[in-house]
């Protein structure tokens, strides 16, 4: 056996070898009490023997203590629970060349050792070289079986893996076919049901299908009923409308013949008022028909009656007027004979005076019309102008207030309230125009009013109704002669406001009338006769003029003003204020616009003013005549066409033909359409929804 030679070194260097020795094994090496009691024998001898030998040294060293060799085992023992690693072999080899290294470099030669220590070291590095491969070994099989191991959980749990998706993909599988089963089920259901229902459609549609072809069927044969019914009527309507035609030119026959009057013993306003009667009974006629459809034939039948009655009646005067012909041309032979007779008798005569000529500056009418209005009509006229004197007497207290500021200011206050609205009148909308027309009747009827932020009302004063009575109606007359006269439209909603304030306060509408006939005495109409002493300013002021500092308006500008208030005037008498009561009667309806144009036929015409005067209140008014009166408006219009505008024309002169001309357009186109348009402007049902 042979020993290694080791130099004596230090213990703490011998402890750090044996560590890094007994650190390289695997497992802890467990030493025995009597491998203890060696170690540390060995251990004092060997600190004796470096002891002795310290001389020969050429280094001292530090001399071990007596365990060193049994100070090694406890590192080892902590080391003991912690795991072998295959990499402490060689640090173990690394620090044992270090440790050999410096043993060679520090300590005594080897040779000095004794046998024994090196024999036990040697047992020592055997021992701990077996337990290192043994160690080592046992590493590489628990390593092994780690690894089988291993293998066997990775291929147990692969399968465990594969095992679950096969059962996944089966329970897929499974309920993807249930799923298809269901979805071929509920489609077959499906289908069937949308057969069924097909089936049911086809029926019902092949019902309906006849049913509609029934109702076509019905409704073609309805269609051509109502055509030949319309076909029927419109021919029973034609029929009698020329059986109109004839009767119109029949009765045309009789009016011409009010030249016979003079015959003897004859009189044929008989025969003209029942033709007339005639005329109305047919336009009546085919009103009514007109409104509810077609004439039947027992209307045909009764325009036919009428037309042979019309026919007899034109023959039975024709022989009335040529007997009466007869004897009149018989007793104008004797008249003329007798005459003859009177005559020589005269001539023989010498001592007669001459008869005075008449005066040659005497105005000559003309056969069949005025110079003055009637008698009751100016009656009228005169009784408006005193209720309008006696409202103005009535309120003398307010009108002369200069020196009382109390007074003044309610003055001031009512004048506002009653002229404001007046001046808000617009067709903007009809629930615009309702408010204009509470606050006016309100204001009449003592209810408490706002004007500019105060509160105004005729209780405030006893004068204060009279008062508002009559600056109410000062302006409404004059909103006529100035909005009017330049904007035609706002005829319709001023008028439709008066009017509904007329009915409910009839004061009101007769101090309008009294203004509107100072201001416009044609709306009367009557023509101011100049009396002795009226200087000629005061004529024009009678005559509608307005003149300042002696000069007179300018006719233009005193014809629109006219035609505004005319306008007015005929817009007021043929409309009503819709939320008023229906009932009553208007408080000044077209019997008054009826009475105004036949008075105004009656007179001799003026240049320029008559025939804008007439055309103005056709144009407004027509339309509600012609449907109130039927034949006698149309009577009317042909004696405007063929004896009025003639007799216009004879007082007009070249410049002043602009009127005339619009007016004779405006009759012929009237005549030859056999209608009179609506005005333009006219207040619609729809307007007052807005």
């Amino acid at each position: 056996m042979r020993f290694i030679e080791i130099e004596a070194v230090p213990r703490s260097r011998r402890m750090f070898s044996l560590k890094a020795a007994l650190e390289g094994c695997v497992a802890p090496v467990e030493l025995s009490p009597y491998c203890g009691w060696v170690l540390d024998s060995l251990s004092g001898q060997l600190a004796e023997e470096i002891t002795l030998s310290g001389t020969s040294t050429p280094k001292q060293s530090t001399p071990l203590p007596k365990r060193a060799s049994a100070e090694k085992i406890p590192p080892d023992s902590r080391r003991s629970s912690s795991p072998p690693s295959s990499a402490e072999p060689s640090e173990t080899k690394e620090n044992d060349h270090l440790s050999l290294q410096e043993t060679k470099q520090e300590v005594v030669p080897a040779a000095v050792l004794s046998s024994k220590v090196a024999k036990v070291e040697g047992c020592i590095r055997m021992y701990e070289e077996m337990h290192r491969l043994k160690a080592k070994e046992r590493l590489r099989q628990r390593q092994e079986e780690q690894e089988q191991m291993v293998r066997a959980a990775y291929a147990q749990a692969s399968e465990q893996l594969k095992r679950f998706d096969e059962l996944r993909e089966l329970k897929r599988h499974q309920e993807f076919q249930e799923l298809q089963e269901v979805m071929e089920k509920s489609s077959k259901e499906a289908q069937g049901q949308q057969e069924k229902l097909k089936e049911e459609h086809r029926h019902r549609a092949k019902i309906l299908n006849l049913k509609l072809r029934e109702a076509e069927q019905q409704r073609q044969r309805q269609e051509e009923l109502e055509r030949l019914r319309k076909e029927e009527g419109q021919e029973r309507l034609r029929r009698l409308y020329s059986i109109q035609e004839e009767l119109l030119q029949l009765n045309q026959q009789i009016d011409p013949n009010y030249r016979h009057k003079d015959l003897p013993r004859i009189d044929l306003s008989a025969y003209s008022n029942r033709g007339n009667q005639i005329c109305g009974l047919v336009s009546g006629l085919i009103r009514s028909t007109s409104e509810r459809g077609f004439p039947t034939q027992a209307d045909v039948a009764s325009t036919e009656r009428a037309l042979q009655e019309m026919r007899g009646l034109i023959s039975s005067m024709q022989q009335e007027i040529t007997a009466a012909l007869e004897e009149k041309k018989r007793k104008d032979e004797e008249e003329k004979k007798q005459k003859q007779k009177e005559l020589e008798k005269k001539e023989q005569m010498k001592s007669q005076t001459p008869v005075p000529a008449q005066q040659t500056g005497e105005k000559q009418q003309k056969e069949g019309l005025q110079v003055k209005t009637e008698e009751s009509i100016m009656q009228w006229y005169q009784q408006l102008q005193d209720a309008a004197e006696q409202c103005v007497a009535a309120f003398s207290e307010i009108a002369n207030c200069k020196g009382n500021t109390e007074v003044k200011k309610i003055k001031t206050n009512l004048q506002k309230a009653a002229t404001i609205p007046v001046s808000q009148i617009s067709s903007i909308s009809g629930s615009k125009l309702r408010e204009v027309f509470d606050k006016i009747n309100n204001l009449l009827s003592g209810k408490p009013v706002q004007t500019e932020g105060q509160t105004v009302s005729v209780t405030q004063h006893p004068q204060g109704l009279e008062f508002v009575c009559y600056k109410l109606a000062e302006k409404f007359v004059k909103h006529g002669e100035g909005e009017v006269s330049f904007h035609h439209d706002s005829a319709f909603p001023i008028a439709v406001v008066l009017s509904g304030i007329w009915e409910l306060h009839p004061r009101v509408g007769d101090i309008f009338l009294a203004h509107l006939h100072k201001k416009c005495p044609y709306s009367v109409p009557f023509y101011p006769a100049r009396k002795e002493g009226t200087s000629v300013e005061e004529y024009q002021r009678m005559l509608g003029y307005e003149v300042h500092d002696s000069k007179v308006e300018e006719q233009d500008h005193f014809l629109k003003r006219m035609s505004g208030m005319i306008r007015l005037y005929a817009a007021i008498i043929q409309l009503r204020w819709p939320y008023g009561n229906r009932q009553g009667a208007h408080p000044h309806g077209l019997s008054y616009g009826w009475r105004w144009l036949a008075q105004m036929l009656n007179l001799e015409p003026l240049a320029d003013v008559t025939a804008m005067l007439l055309l103005d209140f056709l144009e407004v008014c027509g339309n509600a005549l012609m449907k109130q009166y039927g034949i006698q408006f149309w009577k009317t219009m042909f004696f405007i066409q063929k004896s009025y505008i003639p007799r216009i024309e004879a007082v007009t002169s070249s410049g002043q033909m602009g009127c005339l001309s619009r007016l004779k357009n405006f009759v012929q186109k009237c005549l030859r359409a056999e209608e009179i348009p609506l005005p333009k402007g006219i207040l619609t049902p729809s307007f007052w929804r807005t």
